[in-house]
């Protein structure tokens, strides 16, 4: 049995970890599901236990018990809350609310041992997992993507709980270079990428693509870039070319491009959808005819990997326009599976946009290439398979997860 941590589970936004759990399950394994923050109580027929906030309270026995069995693991510890500060407040939350389930989880994870422990994400996920392993042993892995390697510099303890991780991964080879760059061994880390459960059929190619029909599906945060998205339309409207945009998805910049949007003009042209359940993502993107995405790197280092938007879009038929920015160039090969773009040059996106709405051989050739490199990364069923190769060889493998 692997035990799964999450951060939250079943999350709205977060489809391509309920692809990644159904495919496992597809393919046999036995998981336990755990989510630390909210979340549902179910999925797919399989129990999540949620973590209960209120049990923190019992800390105040639960941890000098596990401090008198293990001693050297709350000795690191407190040394390093006293010698180091967190990048953030949140992430310093995070840190502590893993710890907090790791020691209030430690005698069910003993009594019930699971044969693996896999945490999703490099925060508080990793923070459970790492604390379980060195209070007794349990053989783990640990997912570490953009926001956990680069926000304010990344996690406040990242490499103290990948070192002794079975293996650390990925989705982007981005993310791979980073953590071996930072000197995390190369054997360890896998880019093994998220994926489609079925891939879409693809639509054909809109005959008349004016006015374009734009679309952008992305939270509204900093990294996103959306202020240089509304430069673009903005450009788009000076240079005469006829079109409509479509910006899905929520966050705290919503009011803030909203008249940002107005100032420049093109606030009947741009329409805040706010945020759509997924279905009906994928009846926009049917209707669009290209994806954009302005990705940058925020005032607080981070930056998107490779969205899943983009290759989904791919996967349907729809045109992409990329910055260069994280690791989206991993899927979008500049004139061959899609444009690139520097986003502080609208003038750029404006020739690139022209380009795809009146040149159809290019669209078509891209559309067919960017098809086909889906098809070959992002099948969901595939990608679970090599995660599933991984957990079994970390079962088989003695591994000593105390902290030194």
């Amino acid at each position: 049995m692997i035990a799964y941590i999450f951060t939250t589970f079943p999350k709205p936004t977060e489809t391509f970890l309920q692809r990644e759990v159904i495919a496992l399950r597809a393919q046999g394994a036995d998981l336990r599901l755990y989510s630390l923050w909210g979340g549902e109580a179910s999925f797919r027929g399989m129990p999540v236990e949620r973590f209960n906030k209120w049990r923190l309270l019992t800390l105040a026995w639960v941890l000098p018990r596990e401090a008198w069995r293990r001693p050297r693991v709350l000795g690191r510890l407190v040394r390093g809350l006293a010698t180091r500060r967190p990048p953030s407040w949140i992430n310093f939350w995070e840190n502590m609310l893993g710890a907090g389930f790791a020691c209030i989880h430690a005698r069910s994870f003993r009594r019930n041992p699971p044969a693996h422990i896999h945490a999703v994400w490099g925060g508080a996920p990793a923070t459970a997992a790492w604390i379980l392993a060195a209070l007794d042993g349990h053989r783990y892995s640990a997912g570490a993507h953009a926001y956990d390697i680069y926000e304010h510099g990344g996690d406040w303890w990242l490499r103290e709980k990948l070192e002794p991780a079975a293996f650390i991964h990925t989705s982007t080879e981005m993310a791979r270079l980073t953590l071996v760059e930072r000197g995390l061994p190369g054997g360890k880390v896998v880019c093994i990428r998220r994926g489609l459960d079925r891939l879409p059929d693809m639509k054909p190619l809109r005959h008349s693509r004016s006015p374009l029909r734009l679309i952008c599906v992305a939270r509204l945060v900093e990294k996103k870039g959306l202020d240089r998205q509304l430069h673009v339309y903005a450009a788009l409207r000076a240079a005469g070319v006829a079109y409509s945009a479509r910006i899905v998805g929520e966050g705290p910049l919503g009011p803030e491009l909203e008249r940002l949007a107005g100032r420049l003009g093109v606030a009947a042209d741009v329409t805040f959808t706010g945020h759509l359940p997924n279905h009906e993502v994928w009846g926009e993107l049917l209707e669009a005819d290209v994806l954009l995405h302005t990705g940058v790197i925020a005032p607080s280092g981070d930056r998107d990997g490779l969205p899943n938007v983009i290759p989904e879009a791919m996967a349907i038929g729809v045109l992409v326009l990329t910055s260069p920015t994280a690791g989206t160039t991993e899927a979008v090969e500049d004139g061959r599976t899609g444009l690139v773009a520097p986003v502080d040059a609208p003038e750029l996106w404006v020739a690139a946009l022209r380009r795809l709405s009146t040149d159809d051989g290019l669209a078509e050739g891209l559309r067919a290439a960017a098809r086909k490199w889906v098809e070959g990364n992002f099948d969901a069923r595939r990608n679970a398979g090599r995660l599933q190769e991984r957990f079994a060889a970390a079962i088989a493998a003695p591994q000593d997860n105390d902290l030194p």
